[in-house]
């Protein structure tokens, strides 16, 4: 088993998780390192469940804050090990993984071993299968299966946000819009119906779509609404009988999943509706009171997050939370994946400073 040193300084620490592959789906050896070394610090409860680790504090404090991270990657495309030097002038760390996101794991173990006696009690997640389905996602299956591994009265999602506070996130909602015709020869046309053309109106409406934005608990988030696939035709002489495109419309939380969908049939009545992919989104959870001892401990003003991101799960349950994490977002997947190390540092300081007041 690769031994952590949970003493190392971020910077240190997050080059050491990186040289450690964790692709979804072979997150096990990482999984167990995070586990042995959380074991060794008796100020901790760890839970194991797959390759989910959850340690926790049990100092019978009258409030808990929850901060979690995935451990895998999406796959490795030679950018390990880590690479760390100067990019455009910036003490950097080159790695898969370095922004989504070792770098706020790092953070999250350095702190976890450090904060013996919060005046929070303190609930550390580390889980696996966040790239891939859904239906995988280890977080997911916690709340399925262990809710109270996750109690908390506020949660913190290390996710890549250039070490600034992303409150709540967008829900997604992925359909397909099919369009039914009648199958015949394409040298007589008129005997049967074109599906392709049926659906050229709804092709217009969404290239003429603009991006809206919608002011929730005072942050502005952004909806969009793109088509991402269109498939149909039978053969180059039959008139086709069907046609679909795939939609992905990004809405505001403000909206449920439940009224998203039913402006989708709204907009295009003439289209039969399948829902493929549908996820709540989360409310930006900064009234919470710890969400204000928070934001004035780490500075800075408060963003929306565009993206879906997994603040969606612990809203679900009740709990406000917000992403916070080193690197920018924008390069998370990319070849060229890398996190600045003073970003590291500023993630680490601002969450001590608060969980440390």
């Amino acid at each position: 088993m690769p031994a952590l040193d949970l003493s190392l300084p971020v910077d240190e620490l997050t080059t050491a998780l990186c040289d450690l592959p964790s692709e979804s789906g072979s997150e096990t050896a990482l999984a167990d390192a995070i586990e042995h070394a959380l074991r060794a610090l008796p100020h901790l409860t760890v839970d194991r469940d797959g390759d989910a680790i959850v340690a926790r504090t049990t100092l019978g404090r009258d409030r808990r804050v929850a901060i979690a991270g995935h451990i895998d990657t999406v796959p490795i495309r030679d950018n390990v090990p880590a690479v760390r030097g100067l990019v455009d002038g910036v003490d950097t760390i080159t790695a898969r993984g370095s922004v989504d996101m070792k770098g706020g794991v790092a953070v999250q173990l350095r702190l976890a071993a450090a904060l013996v006696e919060p005046p929070v009690d303190l609930t550390w997640i580390f889980y696996d299968h966040e790239e891939v389905d859904s239906s995988l996602n280890g977080l997911g299956r916690l709340a399925r299966k262990r809710p109270e591994l996750l109690a908390a009265d506020f949660a913190i999602l290390g996710e890549p946000t250039n070490a600034l506070v992303e409150g709540g996130c967008n829900g997604t909602l992925r359909v397909r819009l099919r369009y039914h015709g009648v199958r015949a020869h394409s040298a007589r046309p008129w005997s049967g119906r074109n599906a392709i053309h049926a659906a050229a109106g709804a092709l217009s409406a969404l290239a003429a779509w603009e991006p809206v934005d919608v002011l929730v608990d005072g942050l502005e988030y952004r909806e969009s609404l793109n088509a991402v696939a269109v498939s149909g035709g039978v053969a180059g002489n039959v008139i086709p009988d069907l046609a679909e495109i795939t939609v992905n419309y990004r809405f505001a939380p403000s909206r449920t999943g439940e009224e998203a969908v039913r402006r989708l049939r709204d907009m295009f009545p003439d289209a039969e509706l399948v829902v493929d992919d549908l996820a709540e989104g989360a409310r930006p959870g900064l009234d919470a009171p710890l969400a204000q001892d928070f934001l004035a401990a780490v500075g800075g003003e408060p963003m929306p997050k565009y993206g879906w991101t997994d603040v969606a799960r612990f809203s679900a349950l009740g709990i406000p939370a917000v992403n916070y994490g080193p690197g920018d977002p924008l390069l998370a997947h990319r070849d060229e994946e890398a996190v600045p190390v003073e970003q590291l540092f500023a993630c680490e300081q601002g969450l001590r400073a608060w969980l440390a007041s």
